[in-house]
């Protein structure tokens, strides 16, 4: 593992690590120093197109080789509290205790089949919320549980936890019913996750996400019409790319993020400023 960087010596879980925007997050924490677990309910990409010719090279496998990181992959299912609770239970027998734990695992049944509110079936929203919502509550319910165990930092910080949010949970749009309430629900842990923890030195923070490239979002962005619609609703640059989020991640995980709590980030070329 890299003896420097800006996350240098701490332990991350990153949640949905295997493709797209937990991917990008979990390579670079890597690079930064971190030792990072990669979780999700695929060892590797569902989409290797999204993630460029490595995508067959899982996230875990790829920190070892290329960011000469420590790393390892536990199955979960963050829906399941005994999967989530048996995640933070195995990182701390491997490496004693997490720092950082982000919340990034989601789905997103509108992006193949979108549905205005009088048609979006109730087995849509339960699937929906169960991951979106309920896994992100389950993440930070175990992580700051053990956060709150831990000796702090010379900082005085126990813990760092990052949802991810998205630009609609921010907003609105029409066809996205399911999608739209879960990740309000995650601004709403975010903050009540923020007040609770504050006081005890663990940091909660969301980011929320404009379009980005990602597995997720292509059956949606292979319209061309509909892409062009987007690109246009992102006034810097069009749409985001992986990266993009990871960058701000890692702001939210380092010592930069001192006195930020219970926030939302967009993170949007300019999508939330309309």
């Amino acid at each position: 593992m890299p003896p420097t960087g800006r996350l240098a010596q701490k332990i991350a879980i990153v949640t949905g690590a295997s493709s797209g925007i937990g991917r990008a997050i979990a390579l670079l924490f890597a690079r930064e120093g971190a030792r990072v677990v990669c979780s999700d309910i695929r060892e590797t990409s569902r989409n290797e197109t999204a993630n460029g010719d490595e995508a067959h090279i899982s996230t875990h496998d790829a920190i070892m080789m290329k960011a000469g990181g420590e790393s390892l992959f536990v199955k979960c299912d963050t829906s399941k509290a005994e999967e989530v609770e048996g995640l933070v239970r195995r990182v701390v027998e491997r490496f004693g205790r997490v720092d950082v734990m982000v919340n990034n695992a989601g789905i997103a049944i509108e992006a193949s089949n979108p549905q205005p509110i009088w048609s979006y079936s109730e087995d849509s929203w339960d699937r929906t919320l169960a991951v979106n919502a309920k896994g992100v509550f389950l993440g930070c319910k175990y992580a700051s549980a053990q956060m709150m165990k831990q000796e702090p930092h010379a900082s005085g910080d126990r813990g760092w936890i990052i949802n991810l949010a998205s630009v609609l949970g921010l907003n609105g749009t029409p066809w996205n019913v399911g999608y739209c309430a879960s990740k309000h629900a995650v601004m709403g842990i975010t903050k009540v996750v923020g007040w609770d923890c504050g006081p005890h030195g663990i940091h909660c923070n969301a980011i929320c996400p404009g379009y980005t490239k990602t597995a997720m979002t292509s059956p949606n962005l292979s319209e061309p019409n509909f892409r062009a619609k987007i690109e246009k609703m992102h006034p810097f640059r069009g749409l985001g790319e992986p990266e993009d989020i990871a960058r701000a991640a890692l702001f939210l995980a380092s010592a930069d993020c001192s006195w930020i709590t219970g926030v939302g980030l967009p993170v949007d070329g300019g999508y939330s400023a309309q």
